[in-house]
């Protein structure tokens, strides 16, 4: 069962061998046997230097997943975010686009390469960016003569965003779409495989994620071109002669090779894990169909890795509030998260151009995020909607 297969489900104990119940984390890491047998069979190859054998099938093998052309893997979904803006031509003097409903990374890329975020804000029903505000920003700017270098698009909670109108928009308008799939591995929109709808699209390893190298990231692009100028970036932009010669400045950005074979046994392992979070998200979803003032963020979309299931509350009608819920899991010692703090509100972006409907500001004070990872079954899930059962019996 995956509880015995997961490190991180194993029961705490204590002193006298008795057990007690242990922490249900939000999304924590999916890794066991497979993973340990995978990194120790790279330590025992020799090939523990940043490169290797691994990080080369994991490109591979990654590209071939989501059906795209080329890869490279670098050591942060960050890093791959700062890459993919820097190789498509963002820098001083031009703006990029991006949701306000965000993970702080998506902006601050954009100011690491000198250009400037305008924010946009989010459909309510499903957190994304909305397409409707895009085509008359997209359009003021071009009559302000500002350049804009890149619209980005965040793929939340493991759920694409709506292509069939972001798309058109970017076309229209002659703007290249960076797209931030961080949390949608293994998703898809009309079929097509997230990542893959923009020039470059980025996938994020982070522990929290729906796999992991424990840290990591891999940038996509059909453009052989643009990966290949990425992975010289992320390579200190050394030229290919015998000494040490540099005509950029570049980063040190490549993911490790020991790295590498983690996630290249996650990734077998990848189709199992969504699965899981899908029963997971439906478990939620027919629990709360019957409690007033409640909604699954983004509920219906068949293509979401359901990295993370948010819960949304209106406090009029349902009779209590997000952050209640929130306090209530928290001393049965089970995590939960507000949603993303709106980029527009963030202290280190407050000022910058946003385009708002209050849709983020609202989805911000109502969210919740609930435990969604691989490894919440049997026990720990039982006991997880018992805490629910019992908050909801109070009310």
């Amino acid at each position: 069962m995956a509880q015995d297969y997961s490190l991180m489900a194993r029961p705490a104990h204590q002193q006298d061998g008795t057990s007690v119940s242990r922490r249900i984390y939000l999304s924590p890491p999916d890794v066991g046997p497979a993973e340990e047998a995978s990194i120790l069979a790279a330590v025992r190859s020799g090939w523990v230097a940043p490169d290797g054998p691994d990080l080369a099938a994991f490109e591979r093998e990654l590209a071939d997943r989501v059906g795209s052309g080329h890869a490279v893997g670098v050591s942060s979904g960050t890093a791959a975010l700062h890459l993919a803006l820097t190789v498509i031509g963002a820098g001083p003097g031009s703006v990029v686009v991006v949701p306000t409903m965000t993970f702080v990374a998506t902006a601050n890329v954009v100011r690491y390469t000198g250009a400037e975020p305008v924010f946009v804000d989010c459909d309510a029903a499903t957190g994304h960016l909305d397409p409707e505000l895009l085509p008359p920003l997209l359009r003021r700017l071009r009559e302000q003569g500002r350049r804009v270098a890149a619209v980005m698009t965040v793929d939340l909670n493991g759920g694409c965003a709506d292509y069939d109108r972001i798309l058109p928009a970017c076309a229209d308008f002659d703007v290249p779409l960076v797209e931030d799939s961080a949390q949608a591995l293994g998703a898809s929109w009309r079929g097509r495989n997230a990542g893959t709808f923009g020039r470059l699209g980025v996938f994020s390893f982070n522990g929290n994620k729906v796999m992991t190298t424990s840290s990591g990231g891999m940038l996509v692009s059909d453009d052989g071109d643009l990966i290949d100028r990425a992975r010289h970036l992320a390579t200190q932009a050394r030229e290919p002669v015998a000494h040490y010669e540099h005509r950029q400045v570049g980063y040190n950005y490549r993911l490790s090779n020991l790295l590498a074979a983690l996630g290249r046994a996650q990734l077998r392992r990848l189709n199992g894990m969504i699965e899981r979070r899908r029963a997971i998200r439906e478990r939620y979803a027919k629990f709360f169909a019957a409690v007033p003032g409640t909604r699954i963020l983004g509920d219906g979309d068949p293509g979401s890795n359901c990295w993370l299931t948010t819960l949304v509350v209106d406090p009029a009608r349902a009779g209590w509030r997000a952050d209640e819920l929130a306090a209530h899991l928290a001393r049965h010692d089970i995590e939960t998260r507000p949603m993303f703090k709106p980029m527009h509100q963030q202290p280190a972006h407050r000022g910058h151009e946003a385009v708002l409907s209050g849709a983020a500001d609202r989805l911000f004070a109502t969210g919740v995020s609930l435990p969604s990872g691989s490894t919440l079954l049997g026990a720990d899930a039982d006991r997880l909607f018992g805490a629910l059962d019992e908050f909801l019996a109070a009310r």
